[in-house]
């Protein structure tokens, strides 16, 4: 990880450890129960709770509003992170896969929000509906490279970064930091846009939004590089079958592993319990990785899965 930032290959953008390599003869049957499961009955997602208008302005506080979707306040700034507030994550309304929960708090429902950050162009991380209404709200977006011209396309306005790259906004620094993935949003654009993960750094504080990564060496450089973390989100689920998630995705045992390896003080799991992406059940994530921070000797306190529409303060 000592790349002052992300390798191409051809011009596409490449993993550290360069191209990902999955399990190609699962690949089409798995597809196939997917799009099985887009239009069957929708499945029984995360809890939902009344969402606290006053705790979520807290500073510092943290609320979850689904899937890779906080809105956090630290040192006087709000901000988004990976905001998909439709109904389906998808480039049409009629297929893929679909909430199983609202969202924790409404479009409707936010305080104004000083900046969002994009980890990446899947459409369960980048929405362009939600993008476009907090363009009209006149929210900013920090993005990886190349991932402009996404933002800029609904009438947002965009600043990106490659990976350890970063910019002052108000009172914080935003990182722009590895990750473990890939993008694309169609057949042909494999690879032309950047995925990462951020650091927010206040003067009291540092969040850190892992995006959506397998797990990789880039942990471990994050915590080196940045010495604390006070509270680290990191994906937990989207893990079966690991012969083709693993590469890309977290499971719970190495999401816990990924804390620790950040140095965080504290971890919130994320990327569950709102869309059926993959094969696991979609209450497993959360007890898997609680077993597994109690193994890790991680006290409760230290390990969080959230309610959607819960605020909790750091």
């Amino acid at each position: 990880m000592a790349r002052a930032g992300a390798p191409r290959v051809e011009g596409r953008f490449v993993n550290g450890a360069g191209p990902i390599q999955r399990a190609s003869l699962e690949f089409v049957p798995f597809m196939l129960r997917r799009a099985w499961s887009s239009i069957v009955a929708r499945p029984v997602g995360a809890r939902l709770v009344q969402f606290d208008r006053g705790g979520m302005m807290h500073n510092p506080s943290v609320t979850w509003i689904g899937h890779s979707t906080f809105l956090v306040r630290m040192d006087g700034m709000t901000f988004l992170t990976d905001p998909v507030f439709s109904e389906r994550a998808s480039p049409v309304s009629f297929a893929g896969p679909r909430r199983a929960v609202v969202p924790g708090v409404p479009m409707e429902a936010l305080p104004p929000v000083d900046f969002v950050t994009l980890s990446h162009d899947h459409y369960d991380h980048t929405d362009l509906e939600s993008v476009r209404a907090l363009a009209e709200r006149g929210a900013v977006f920090v993005v990886p490279l190349e991932m402009g011209e996404l933002v800029e396309s609904v009438g947002g306005k965009a600043i990106e970064l490659d990976w350890w790259q970063s910019i002052a906004l108000g009172n914080v620094r935003i990182h722009c930091v590895p990750a473990q993935h890939f993008s694309g949003r169609s057949l042909t654009d494999a690879g032309k846009r950047l995925w990462a993960g951020w650091v927010v750094e206040g003067p009291t504080r540092r969040f850190y939004h892992a995006g959506d990564t397998g797990y990789f060496a880039g942990f471990a450089e994050i915590g080196k590089r940045f010495g604390k973390i006070d509270l680290a989100a990191i994906p937990i689920g989207a893990y079966a079958p690991s012969s083709i998630m693993r590469p890309v995705h977290l499971d719970p045992e190495e999401a816990v592993q990924a804390a620790l390896d950040v140095r965080a003080t504290r971890v919130i799991g994320m990327h569950f319990g709102t869309f059926e992406l993959t094969d696991e059940p979609m209450g497993e994530p959360p007890w898997r990785f609680h077993s597994a921070a109690r193994g890790a000797g991680m006290a409760a306190d230290r390990a969080w899965t959230l309610n959607v529409g819960e605020t909790r303060r750091w």
